[in-house]
């Protein structure tokens, strides 16, 4: 009886320690800019998409940041080192494609306005954010929700383990599901929710 009472005044002595997640998305492409399906090609920042990147990193100038994560996409990499301009402190980045951008499939290189012409208004908006509409070849919203909340599990660990605070250099899909998983939010508003490019989306998790 004297070991259990021990053993539970030491867990109710225990605190948790707070860390934040800073999620954010790539600066603008050229292929963004020229409203075309980029999926899993690698697409350059343009000028302003630097921008974009410059002030992200101005928003998280003053956090401290342990680790880094980013895709295996050069947009992705590239916004992160204009963050981790600021952060010495940050001594480990990892590539994990469970965060990379969703897979359009054979439209990727494609404008929307070809697509549209080809297939019709209604086809292109099932594709382009239907959450169940997988487009030939591609992934919908639903294949990417399996991988973010996948990845999300081991954050959590990495977390846990590492005990710093975490940038996370994505794309505006894997975020919008990201957002529908740690926010719960509805597949209808999943749908919708437009992901800025300058926008940091903090977490807190408790270990």
């Amino acid at each position: 009886m004297k070991k259990e009472a021990k053993k539970s005044v030491k867990n109710i002595n225990k605190k948790k320690e707070k860390y934040y997640v800073f999620l954010f998305r790539h600066g603008q492409t050229t292929y963004n800019r020229d409203h075309v399906f980029t999926g899993w090609k690698d697409a350059k920042l343009t000028d302003e998409g630097k921008e974009h990147a410059k002030k992200i990193a101005e928003k998280l100038k003053k956090k401290k940041i342990g680790l880094a994560i980013q895709s295996k996409l050069l947009r992705s990499k590239n916004t992160l080192k204009y963050v981790l301009e600021y952060h010495p402190e940050c001594k480990k980045i990892i590539t994990d494609n469970r965060i990379i951008e969703r897979s359009y499939g054979s439209l990727a290189g494609y404008k929307h306005s070809t697509i549209i012409n080809k297939y019709g208004k209604e086809q292109y908006e099932k594709w382009h954010r239907g959450f169940r509409d997988r487009p030939p070849k591609g992934e919908c919203f639903a294949d990417v929700e399996i991988r973010v909340r996948d990845f999300f599990k081991d954050l959590k660990k990495v977390i846990k383990k590492e005990k710093t605070n975490i940038a996370i250099s994505a794309h505006g899909n894997s975020i919008r599901l990201f957002r529908k998983v740690m926010e719960g939010l509805s597949i209808n508003k999943t749908e919708q929710i437009n992901i800025p490019y300058e926008k940091v989306y903090i977490y807190e998790f408790e270990v």
